[in-house]
């Protein structure tokens, strides 16, 4: 067996034609994943990775730096309107390398809305739990310690426990964690278990070609087969084009890119699916209430995510449910968040040690109506994209219930003031202050939208005239064309994806092999 190599965009000068059993576009959740168990299996595998190689040397726990090279966008993704603001990795490694290392299991109540509805049978408890336990083992996925919760997280603890409400402790792929709290810019010191330090480098060892700073940019095709994936060398530093280009050859290619841009190299392939590629793109958006406390919180520091509570995950039909959680509350990200201009948010900003954040995340996607967003290429660009999503009535009853929720929860754990994230934020000094919010402004650009989680876009399901890939994740109409990553879920999950898409790649992974 033979070792692979990690190749960056400085060291591809002149132009390359790479022959391989299978070609993975991305390196995230489901890229890593698959082209592991691939090169398991003695497939020779080549890896493109838009994004650049950075490691714990580089990780030095500053937003400006991570936002810069970890980042779609340089963390500025959204919607057109710009009514959500969208978090989405971009490094090898993928969204693993910033995000907050919860870890779930897909839940039995969403793998069952997806055999009644769309007819997938072939993913189901028994089938992925298996290849779960191999992960969580691999990837040392373990319950934090209650003991161990920071002060942010203990006000969603104590706020559930007074309300009665039903709460947990999140599961987190970390190991030796040191409980910095700077997981979304990049572990310094490689506790956490993200594909960046895990799977890549195992499938490296074993033969895997993984090239950074390569973005492919279209599948050529001939009937019922891809016969080319053709890349662009992005310099690392200015993140442009340098002109060398990667041709890959493959029997197989596999389309890990995310739920934004795995329809984007399909639609620069002119692989539209009859028209559903992009369509139902599902984000769990996210509400944001922001609490002060007369103690310091310094939600800068400990495990960004360790409590959960999906008391409200199911609220009966017609309505959406949502899933409460807190994130990390660094300057960079407290500041780009909060609503409000200058002494206003000079002010707030003095205040960080003594605030903490909820989330309410919503799980989009299951109520019969619902269409969820689009993704489009930008009119005159190749690389960029065209993201809408429309709230809808259900929405605003949702993210309304939510947020008076929060405010209960936060002054139930010893709020002194709870405000909101709308343009004119809504400042709340007791409980009795919540039917305020019902006089907000629920509209878009009005209140705080974001997502962390992109789903969707390359729906599986078993009729083409409505999902992208069948049910085993090939693409409908070709025979060597496979999509493994977020961007085949039906719905969103009601759970932080990452586990579910790992689940996902893994299992994938067997039949794909058989398709060389």
């Amino acid at each position: 067996m033979t070792a692979g190599r990690i190749f960056t965009g400085d060291e591809l000068t002149k132009d390359l034609t790479l022959e391989c059993d299978v070609c993975v576009v991305g390196s995230g959740s489901g890229g890593a994943w698959t082209a592991h168990e691939l090169v398991k299996q003695g497939r020779s595998v080549v890896m493109l990775e838009e994004g650049g190689y950075h490691t714990r040397r580089e990780f030095d726990m500053t937003e400006p730096r991570a936002y810069q090279h970890l980042y779609q966008e340089l963390g500025n993704r959204a919607t057109d309107d710009l009514s959500m603001t969208i978090l989405q990795g971009k490094s090898v490694g993928g969204g693993t390398t910033v995000n907050w290392c919860s870890s779930f299991r897909t839940p039995e109540r969403i793998l069952k809305h997806w055999r009644e509805r769309f007819g997938i049978e072939t993913v189901s408890t028994g089938v992925l739990t298996p290849h779960w336990e191999q992960i969580e083992r691999r990837l040392h996925v373990a319950e934090w310690p209650l003991e161990s919760i920071n002060a942010n997280n203990k006000v969603l603890w104590d706020g559930l426990g007074a309300l009665g409400y039903e709460r947990g402790l999140i599961r987190r792929n970390v190991n030796n964690c040191l409980n910095l709290g700077y997981c979304g810019l990049g572990c310094p010191v490689d506790a956490k278990q993200s594909m960046l330090v895990t799977v890549i480098p195992d499938a490296v060892e074993q033969g895997l070609s993984l090239y950074a700073n390569t973005a492919a940019r279209v599948l050529d095709w001939d009937g019922r087969r891809v016969t080319a994936v053709r890349a662009e060398v992005l310099d690392p530093v200015s993140k442009k084009p340098t002109g060398v280009k990667v041709v890959v050859k493959p029997k197989v290619t596999v389309v890990s890119g995310g739920a934004i841009n795995s329809p984007g190299l399909l639609m620069r392939s002119q692989l539209l699916s009859e028209g559903r590629v992009g369509e139902r793109t599902w984000f769990h958006p996210v509400m944001i209430m922001m609490a002060e406390f007369e103690h310091e919180v310094n939600a800068f520091h400990g495990a960004p995510q360790s409590v959960y509570s999906h008391h409200f995950v199911d609220r009966g039909p017609g309505k959406m449910g949502f899933f409460l959680e807190v994130p990390p509350v660094q300057p960079m990200l407290a500041a780009t968040v909060a609503t409000g201009s200058g002494l206003d948010t000079l002010e707030l900003m003095t205040k960080l040690k003594h605030l903490q954040v909820m989330l309410a995340i919503h799980v989009d996607g299951l109520l019969p109506d619902e269409e969820g967003g689009t993704v489009r290429l930008r009119e005159g660009s190749q690389s960029r994209y065209s993201i809408k999503y429309a709230f809808t009535p259900a929405h605003w009853e949702a993210f309304r219930t939510a947020c008076k929720e929060m405010a209960k929860l936060q002054f139930a754990a010893g709020a002194k003031m709870v405000r909101s994230l709308h343009l004119a934020p809504v400042t709340l000094k007791s409980a009795a202050d919540l039917d305020r919010l019902d006089a907000a402004a629920w509209a878009p650009v009005q209140v705080r939208v974001a997502t962390a989680h992109q789903m969707g876009g390359c729906a599986m399901g078993k009729d083409p005239s409505s999902s992208v890939v069948d049910p085993h994740l090939k693409y409908h109409t070709l025979d060597n064309l496979f999509v493994v990553d977020g961007s085949v879920l039906p719905t969103s999950l009601g759970v932080n994806p990452q586990e579910t898409i790992f689940g996902l790649a893994r299992w994938a992974a067997g039949h794909i092999g058989q398709a060389v």
